[in-house]
């Protein structure tokens, strides 16, 4: 039976083979995506020196890290789900990166508690890029104002694009139009790439992979 140590090594040795096969320029991190997974089974990770987990509730991950995070001074915690407004404050004192900035009423809040903690937080904008009604993010027609808002009128400190591609969809298309949207906004990380597409989205750059029952195996249901 592998442990999630053991599962952790061997994806990070097939995203090295990847990266070192196809001559590419970014080996992209692995966030460790540990919703619903107890510290027991996460600890192997964090007391080999890995660094990048992901959450998808504010409660969930405040209950299991806030004391973590005392003991481990370099963790860097990601928020990867839909972050509602009445939590950002909670957000911004936890998290170190939150993935999914797809509203101006967020941006705002993220602002004020941002200067109210004295907190700088990474940044990533979820793009909505197949216009999927029941999907969170921002649309692409949408993206260039709410950029500037962001970025410029804010200041905040956004650092790339996510995307969740459709489910049984091409995703290397999805990866693929987010590479090149990025690029238009001479933004550098994408966070793009689950288990069961990570390896396509290395093939187009990604710079984040959130992985979760690949490693930690299957997911227990609260």
């Amino acid at each position: 039976m592998h442990t999630s140590l053991d599962q952790f090594n061997l994806i990070k040795d097939k995203v090295n083979d990847i990266v070192n096969k196809k001559q590419l320029k970014i080996v992209p991190k692995i966030i460790v995506v540990t919703k619903t997974f107890p510290l027991s089974e996460i600890m192997p990770l964090l007391k080999n020196g890995h660094v990048h987990y992901g959450e998808n509730k504010v409660q969930e991950a405040e209950d299991k890290w806030t004391e973590t995070k005392n003991h481990f001074k370099n963790l860097q915690l990601h928020m990867i789900g839909k972050l509602q407004t009445n939590k950002a404050k909670k957000a911004v004192k936890l998290f170190d990166y939150i993935h999914s900035l797809d509203n101006a009423k967020l941006a705002l809040k993220l602002f004020q508690y941002q200067k109210e903690l004295s907190k700088k937080i990474k940044l990533f904008i979820q793009v909505n890029l197949a216009a999927e009604k029941n999907k969170s993010g921002v649309m692409l027609n949408e993206l260039n104002h709410f950029y500037n808002y962001c970025a410029k009128e804010l200041s905040l400190n956004v650092i790339g694009l996510m995307c969740l591609p459709p489910v049984d969809s091409n995703s290397q298309e999805y990866f693929k139009l987010l590479k090149k949207t990025a690029q238009g906004f001479n933004l550098k990380e994408l966070s793009m790439g689950m288990s069961a597409d990570f390896e396509k989205a290395i093939l187009y750059g990604s710079t984040y992979l959130r992985l979760g029952t690949l490693i930690l195996g299957k997911r227990n249901l609260i």
